[in-house]
C-alpha cells in the first residue's frame, strides 16, 4: 500500500521512482502498482508467467542473463530487448577494495549513530526514578525552568566539560547527545550523563526516545544567568 500510494504520488508530481524484486509474483507486484509505473525492464526470469507478471506478455524467460534485459516503455505496447550493463562480483570487490585503500583507516571509538535509542539506551539518559518515555504511556515532566539557578555541580568523575557542553547546547539549540560526543570527544556514557545533569539545570527537556531534546534556554537567557551567579 506505501509504494502503491508513494507511485501515484510520483505520477502527479514528477518523483523519479525506481522498484526493484527478486520476487516477480503477483502478490509483490501488483495490479495497482502497474498501473502507476509507466515503464518496466525484466531480467532473464525462470518461467513465462514470471514474464506476464513483469511485462504483462511472455519474452524474459528466452534472456540469456549477463545483462540482456527487455524494456517496455510508457508509450510502447512491446517491449525492446537491450543488452544492459554487467558487472561481475569481481569487479565490484575490486572498485570497494580500491575506495577502501584510498580512505584512512578509522580508529575512532566513540558510539555510532547513538541517538538511535533502544531501550537501554533510553534507560541510560533518563535519571534514577524517573519514568521512561514511553514506558505504558508515562512521559516525565519537564522540570520547571529557573535561569537563575546556578549550574549544577561537576558529577563524580569531576566532570569540567559541563559548562563548555551547555554552551554548546544553548549555542546551537540542539539537545543532542551525539552532537555532544562530536564536539567534547567522550564517549556515549559520559555524553549521556553530562545531558542528564543539564536536564537538572532545566538547560534542556526529558528525553524524547531517538529525537534530540528541547533546549529550554535561549543563548541570552544563559548569559542572564552566568550574570546574576
Amino acid at each position: 500500500e506505501s509504494i502503491a500510494r508513494i507511485a501515484q504520488m510520483a505520477r502527479a508530481v514528477g518523483i523519479h521512482l525506481v522498484i526493484a524484486t527478486q520476487r516477480p509474483s503477483v502478490n509483490v507486484i501488483t495490479g495497482v502498482i502497474k498501473a502507476n509505473v509507466p515503464a518496466r525492464l525484466a531480467f532473464a526470469v525462470s518461467s513465462l508467467t514470471d514474464s506476464r507478471v513483469i511485462l504483462d506478455q511472455p519474452g524474459a524467460e528466452r534472456l540469456v542473463g549477463k545483462g540482456d534485459l527487455l524494456m517496455l516503455g510508457p508509450s510502447s505496447s512491446s517491449p525492446h530487448r537491450v543488452q544492459g550493463c554487467w558487472v561481475e562480483e569481481v569487479e565490484v570487490r575490486s572498485i570497494v577494495k580500491h575506495w577502501i585503500d584510498q580512505a584512512p583507516d578509522f580508529t575512532d571509538d566513540q558510539s555510532v549513530g547513538a541517538d538511535t535509542a533502544t531501550d537501554a539506551d533510553t534507560a541510560a539518559t533518563v535519571p534514577a526514578g524517573a519514568p521512561i518515555p514511553g514506558a505504558g504511556g508515562v512521559t516525565k515532566t519537564p522540570p520547571s525552568l529557573d535561569i537563575t539557578a546556578a549550574p549544577p555541580a561537576a558529577d563524580e568523575d569531576g566532570d569540567e566539560l559541563l559548562g563548555q557542553a551547555m554552551e554548546l547546547v544553548v549555542e546551537t539549540q540542539l539537545g543532542s547527545t551525539s552532537m555532544l560526543q562530536r564536539k567534547l570527544r567522550v564517549g556515549f556514557a559520559r555524553a549521556g550523563r553530562i545531558m542528564d545533569l543539564l536536564e537538572e539545570a532545566g538547560v534542556v527537556g526529558p528525553s524524547t526516545g531517538s529525537k534530540a531534546r528541547e533546549v529550554l534556554i535561549s543563548p541570552e537567557e544563559l548569559a542572564a544567568r552566568r550574570g546574576q551567579g
